[in-house]
Order: structure tokens, then sequence, then C-alpha cells
């Protein structure tokens, strides 16, 4: 059994994903070393291509940015140099910032939920997550985050987006029967809260 852990956060647009996941590499590599971080899209050209569609910069069909998407994760997951698995193969752990819903999340309904689910089980038959960390807050207060961190730029997020994004996490996490790796965490906490929680679940993952 590998030793390494994979672990993994999700959350909607100002969930604070980004800054706990953050702070937990710094964490475990002040106290274990060995770690990686990664995220979805990845820098690879696959994944600039996915960032410039997510930012309108390129317009694409539905089963082409399905094909991209499936691409990347794969290659995310087996590239023999940075993948995700040649990391966790030299017990190296683990940390991404997005990666089982997400990607997809913000397309939907141009996918179906079953393909959706259909899609991450071909990944998640190569590696499932040791634990994944939702960080869960409510619609409107990822709004009024969004709107506090970029006051100078126009949101490409809508309340209508991110609503139909956080249903659709909580639909995939229901419909996948993933719970027993998903840990919810409430992200209306303090940071300190927050980073305090995700780090005695993470010790339990660790010591297994």
């Amino acid at each position: 059994m590998r030793k390494a852990k994979f672990i993994v956060f999700e959350g909607i647009d100002g969930s604070g994903k980004s800054t706990i996941s953050n702070l937990l590499f710094e964490k475990l590599n002040s106290q274990f070393g060995n770690i990686h971080r990664t995220s979805e899209p990845t820098d690879s050209p696959v994944g600039s291509v996915i960032r410039n569609i997510l930012n309108k910069r390129i317009l694409s069909d539905e089963k082409t940015i399905g094909a991209l998407f499936l691409a990347d994760r794969l290659d995310h997951i087996q590239n023999p140099v940075s993948g995700i698995l040649h990391y966790l193969d030299k017990g190296i752990n683990v940390i991404c910032d997005r990666y089982y819903y997400s990607s997809y999340a913000y397309h939907v309904p141009s996918f179906s939920m079953d393909w959706l689910i259909n899609a991450n089980k071909i990944c998640a038959d190569l590696l499932r997550p040791d634990i994944v960390f939702f960080l869960d807050i409510s619609v409107e207060e990822s709004m009024n985050r969004l709107h506090k961190s970029r006051q100078f730029h126009d949101l490409f997020e809508t309340k209508e987006k991110i609503s139909q994004v956080r249903e659709n996490y909580i639909q995939a996490i229901k419909k996948e029967g993933e719970k027993d790796n998903v840990v919810i965490i409430d992200g209306h906490k303090s940071v300190q809260e927050i980073i305090d929680d995700v780090w005695n679940k993470t010790l339990e993952i660790i010591n297994k």
C-alpha cells in the first residue's frame, strides 16, 4: 500500500481553499518535508487552453471542452515527469487545489451529471484522493469575498453560476458515494479555526 498521501481541496470561488491549501503545505513541509503542491487546470499546454476558455478568451464547443478537461486530468495523474502518481510513487505527499469536480462543475449543465461522474470515474480508478477537503460557504459569502478581492476587475462569476456550481459539487459527492473520503469544512470559520480542523484531519490520514 502506498504510504504517500494524496490530499485534495475543493470549493466554490471565494471559499478560501487556495489560502488553506497553502497553509497546510507550509505546515506539512515544515514538519515532515517531502510535499508537492499542484492544481487544476495544470500549467500544461492543454491546461493553458482550458484557462483561456474559462476566462472567455477562447470560445469552444462542449465536446471540445470535455475532451480537453479529461486529457488534462489524465496527464495530471499519469505524466511520467510531473504527474501526481510520479510523486506519490516516490513517497512524496501531494496537495492538489482542485481535482475532483471543480474543473467540470463550471460547465454543467453543458454536460450531464452522468457524463461528469463517468469522466471522473475513469480518473478515480487511476487515482482516488486519500482525503478531499470541501470548504463550504454560502453563495452570498462567496460573492462578498469575490467583490472584495477583485475590486478593480469585472466579475465573470454570477450569483446564479456560483449557486449552480455549489449544487453540482454537493450532488456529485452524493451521487458518486465518496462521502467516506470527503470532509466538509465550514468555510465561514476563521482561517485559524479552519486550518486547525484541516491539520487535525490531515494528521489522521498521514498517521494511518
